[in-house]
């Protein structure tokens, strides 16, 4: 069994995105997920998830506890160690130092050395709500998303996503190393961005020419010559059936939005109908609910999230599959 530190405030969110890189996963208290299995180098990629670590089980939250645990439990490894512990969201008090020095001395009275710099393993000790989770530590998401953030690209416009949302739109819809991406309405290319750099081959349209040019522009600057840019209309995509493994796309907001001669309703439909024909997997994002569409063609709506931006919008997070 393994343990997953999740990140941010929405655990059904977070573990929903954990899934691309766990099996069985559970949230076991606000902030932490336990799975049955784990793919180490797509946890690197994850936004919403901290961590994975190999259990050594699970306890009350104390430092008490935690400690009688790791007392009791065997350890099959050698080498040098540092402990890492956390009072996830600061939510139970916990010490975290008393924790890292108790669980230490434990450690040490087995005869590991301390390294805190570059250990050979890391203890974690998560605390939260009644529940401690504590393992080794075999995976760390990569944290750089504030280097790509919209502000700091070539090509910008207002009303750009977040790359950290971004990375778990394009995780969930199935991004990753040896599959195809498309995103029918690529703006400045947010998402292509993120799932290039997960390793995926990515092909973005859009209907203006400026948001084609911007969006090149953009992809040059983050990612090698695995993508492609058309100017293109998402209701009638030049793709083949069946030609990608997941689709991301960012719809126009406002329901009085008009883009070329359809309307915002048909635009959607028309592109939840595309996207259906050529991936077996979407993730759609709206500033409403846009699932009796989908529904209408084929789709099945696995989850629908509401993720607050500022007053006046909150985004519907729609995942899909045929």
């Amino acid at each position: 069994m393994y343990g997953l530190e999740l990140a941010g405030t929405d655990d059904a969110y977070a573990a929903c995105e954990a899934r691309v890189a766990a099996s069985d996963v559970t949230v076991e208290a606000p902030g932490l997920a336990v799975a049955r299995g784990v793919d180490t180098a797509r946890v690197r990629n994850l936004a919403y998830t901290h961590r994975a670590a190999e259990l050594v089980g699970r306890t009350d939250a104390s430092v008490e506890s935690a400690k009688a645990l790791l007392a009791a439990a065997g350890i099959d490894r050698t080498g040098s160690v540092a402990v890492r512990a956390r009072d996830v969201r600061s939510a139970t008090g916990v010490s975290t130092r008393e924790a890292e020095v108790e669980l230490g001395s434990v450690l040490t009275e087995r005869g590991f050395s301390v390294d805190l710099d570059d250990p050979d393993h890391v203890l974690c000790a998560w605390f939260s709500g009644t529940r401690c989770l504590l393992g080794w530590q075999v995976a760390e998401s990569v944290r750089d998303f504030s280097t790509r953030q919209p502000t700091d690209r070539p090509f910008f416009q207002p009303g750009s996503m977040d790359p950290l949302d971004a990375r778990w739109a394009v995780n969930v819809a199935g991004a990753g190393e040896g599959t195809r991406l498309v995103d029918p309405m690529c703006g400045t290319g947010g998402f292509l961005i993120e799932a290039g750099l997960v390793g995926s081959e990515v092909v973005g349209l859009d209907a203006q020419w400026k948001m084609t040019r911007g969006s090149r522009e953009n992809l040059t600057a983050y990612l090698d010559d695995e993508f492609e840019v058309l100017r293109g209309d998402a209701t009638a995509l030049p793709l083949r059936d069946d030609s990608a493994d997941g689709v991301v796309v960012d719809v126009p907001y406002g329901r009085q939005s008009k883009v070329a001669t359809h309307t915002l309703s048909e635009l959607v439909s028309g592109a939840l109908s595309e996207a259906a024909r050529i991936a077996p997997r979407a993730v759609v994002v709206a500033d409403r609910s846009w699932e009796t569409e989908a529904e209408a063609v084929g789709w099945t709506v696995d989850d629908r999230f509401e993720r607050y931006v500022h007053g006046s919008l909150t985004r519907h997070v729609h995942v899909l599959r045929k």
